[in-house]
């Protein structure tokens, strides 16, 4: 039988946001891709480069989703 269709069951389904560590864990590495980001936009502002404000607005984005995640699960 192809394990892949087989249906999990709900008792064995885990909710990985309820444990401390994963949420520390994902806190820390959301916060430290929401830095990199900053980073990144600091480092285009100084450049002359074509399309930078479209990179600018698309970081800026990614930046904002990252922060609703995170208040999403209370972080």
């Amino acid at each position: 039988m192809n394990r892949t269709k087989m249906p999990i069951p709900d008792a064995s389904r885990v909710e990985l946001g309820q444990y401390d560590s994963v949420r520390t864990h994902v806190r820390q590495q959301v916060s430290d891709e929401v830095q990199k980001l900053e980073r990144r936009i600091e480092t285009l502002r100084l450049t002359q480069a074509p399309h930078v404000e479209i990179i600018i607005s698309a970081y800026e984005r990614m930046i904002e989703r990252k922060r609703v995640f995170l208040q999403s699960w209370d972080m």
